[in-house]
């Protein structure tokens, strides 16, 4: 049963694995999401107990690694477990409910169609339909629901009119050639950094990581870019505080537009943010979805307050902004996003044609990380129709849409 529930995991988990190796198949990906959609659905609440296990693990294990920055390497094993046991839980309630009705994997084809509205303690990243993004088949809610109901009617007693209906239905959810949106009219140089987690905040690195900082912007300069993009936290610390870097980083701005991530404080609360240089003025947008477990504890205060002083060294929680912002260069509407913000809807809400996302993942790699990361900002791109452009460290820079 474990064999069988790993292997059914590791078929859910084939199109994540495949792109971080470099190889992505549309037929492989079809072939693959369905076979383990279908022994899902046919799976009993203890089988399912033991594929969410290895399904949380596959997709999430990387959660752990940042603990080794807190000298915290004993506690990878233990988030790794945990992660792996709420998802198996996750499963386990859903075959446990549909084992009551006699239409079981119809009910599990619901379960499966809102797990994406189910988020462990404000984690979003476990989306079911983004199986099929890379696929034959099309990727909304609807079409992922039908897709399930297809495979329900096979399994249910099958017949040859049940059979017929369920192929019909899936040419029904066929994918059409996807139109790629216009690129943003401006010359943009997105820039990768290759910086290490336990060296971007030590002091020793300052100087370095501000004069490769400050070299990328020459270079783009040079290559007569309208726009340079930094990675998140590009200035690891409070840039508003920087009075010297500041006023360099505006003079620069009067020969080309620069986007960056620093820490923001303001009124003794920090906050994670983007500072945007433009013709020698400078726009502050605070991120406004924090990651739960990296810069929130996503529990009642007093215990949060608790969980902080015992591991994480008496680290304050990062406040955040009330919306998503916007801001524009050489007339251009672009949407502000910082790392996780890109994976998470509001920030899609009202958002112009494109987006700016910077990412910092070197917590996490080497890992499935960044490819799944990268996934998930293309599954909201092409949803909305939008061109991200997405700078990061350590992970691959890329144009996503």
């Amino acid at each position: 049963m474990l064999i069988k529930a790993f292997l059914i995991a590791i078929s859910f988990s084939f199109f994540i694995y495949s792109q971080d190796f470099g190889y992505t198949s549309k037929f492989l990906n079809t072939f693959f999401g369905l076979l383990s959609l279908f022994f899902i659905l046919k799976a009993k609440p203890k089988e399912l107990f033991f594929i969410g296990f290895f399904i949380g693990i596959l997709w999430f294990y990387w959660i752990g690694l940042s603990f080794r920055y807190y000298n915290l390497v004993w506690m990878i094993p233990i988030v790794i477990v945990f992660v792996g046991f709420v998802y198996a839980v996750l499963f386990w309630v859903m075959g446990k409910i549909a084992n009551f009705f006699a239409i079981e994997p119809f009910i599990k084809s619901i379960f499966l169609t809102i797990f994406s509205y189910i988020h462990p303690f404000g984690f979003n990243w476990f989306i079911p339909e983004i199986i099929f993004l890379d696929s034959f088949l099309k990727y909304d809610k609807l079409s992922f629901f039908l897709i399930l109901m297809s495979l329900s009617l096979i399994i249910q007693k099958p017949n040859i009119f049940k059979i017929l209906t369920a192929i019909l239905i899936l040419i029904c959810t066929i994918q059409h050639s996807y139109k790629k949106p216009k690129l943003a009219p401006l010359k943009i140089y997105l820039s990768q950094t290759k910086l290490p987690q336990d060296k971007k905040w030590d002091v020793k690195y300052k100087e370095e990581i501000y004069r490769d900082n400050f070299e990328i912007i020459k270079k783009a300069i040079k290559e007569k870019k309208d726009l340079v993009v930094l990675p998140e936290s590009a200035f690891p610390a409070f840039l508003n505080m920087e009075k010297e870097t500041l006023k360099k980083l505006l003079k620069l701005s009067k020969k080309i537009s620069i986007v960056t991530g620093g820490l923001h404080l303001k009124d003794g609360s920090p906050f994670n943010s983007t500072y945007i240089f433009s013709n020698g003025k400078l726009k502050i947008i605070d991120k406004v979805v924090l990651v739960p477990f990296g810069e929130y504890i996503p529990l009642p205060k007093p215990i949060s307050s608790i969980v902080n002083r015992l591991i994480f060294d008496g680290a304050q929680d990062y406040s955040k902004a009330k919306e998503p912002k916007n801001f524009t260069i050489k007339g251009i509407k672009f949407r502000n996003a910082i790392c996780y913000e890109a994976t998470e809807p509001l920030l899609y809400k009202k958002a112009p044609k494109y987006m700016i996302a910077i990412s910092n993942n070197a917590w996490f790699t080497p890992s499935i990380e960044p490819t799944l990361q990268n996934i998930l900002i293309k599954f909201y791109a092409r949803k909305n129709k939008m061109v991200i452009y997405h700078s990061t460290n350590i992970a691959k820079t890329d144009v996503i849409w």
